[in-house]
């Protein structure tokens, strides 16, 4: 599970990397240049706050650096708290052999990359092909997906269907007969499956936008 303070740590050495300070970071991101200061990092009431993704990803964007460059700066010295996890595209998630009945990878020789210890060793990165997940996944943006972990109302969810199909949705109603879910897309129509239609459905923890 991803911690506060080691996503703040990745952005500090992100920024040392750079040359920068925490605020010249933000600045180059064109962020408000406060973005990043400790005093934000924490509610006058004490309650964590943490980076939104679109800072993050304007970070990425801004320095250079890669989904895979940040991450490896999450737990950067601290050996032994990260996981090999495989990278998969949208293409081959929906082909057979890839997965197996329960939707957890299976085989081998596939691209892998490094990311923080999540907890489900069945978790894997999809990466995402195609417009049809805008503005919320873009062309060549990664997912992290953990197939064992639970599935609520309103979770963003990777499914694919019984024919092959592939879709990153949100979850709108899980019933025992029943899967809507809602297109992250709105130029795409809603869909609603039949349980037997759906081959799996998993959820998405992580995503590099």
């Amino acid at each position: 599970m991803l911690k506060h303070g080691e996503i703040w740590r990745a952005i500090d050495r992100l920024a040392k990397l750079r040359g920068l300070s925490a605020s010249g970071l933000a600045r180059r991101a064109g962020l408000d240049p406060t973005t990043f200061n400790p005093s934000k990092r924490m509610t006058p009431q004490g309650k964590l706050r943490w980076p939104s993704t679109e800072s993050i990803a304007k970070v990425l964007e801004a320095t250079g650096a890669s989904v895979q460059d940040f991450v490896a700066l999450l737990d950067e010295g601290e050996p032994g708290t990260r996981q090999r996890i495989p990278l998969i595209g949208v293409a081959q998630a929906g082909a057979d052999g890839y997965f197996d009945d329960a939707g957890f990878p299976a085989g081998n020789g596939w691209d892998e990359v490094l990311f923080p210890e999540v907890g489900d060793p069945h978790a894997y990165a999809l990466e995402i092909a195609g417009d049809s997940m805008e503005p919320v996944y873009r062309d060549g943006d990664t997912i992290i997906v953990s197939p064992s972990a639970a599935i609520r109302r309103g979770d963003r969810v990777v499914l694919k269907t019984t024919t092959g199909e592939v879709m990153a949705k949100q979850l709108a109603r899980m019933s025992a007969n029943r899967i809507e879910v809602v297109s992250l897309n709105r130029a795409h129509e809603d869909r609603s499956f039949r349980r037997d239609e759906v081959a799996w459905i998993s959820r998405i923890i992580w995503a590099s936008q």
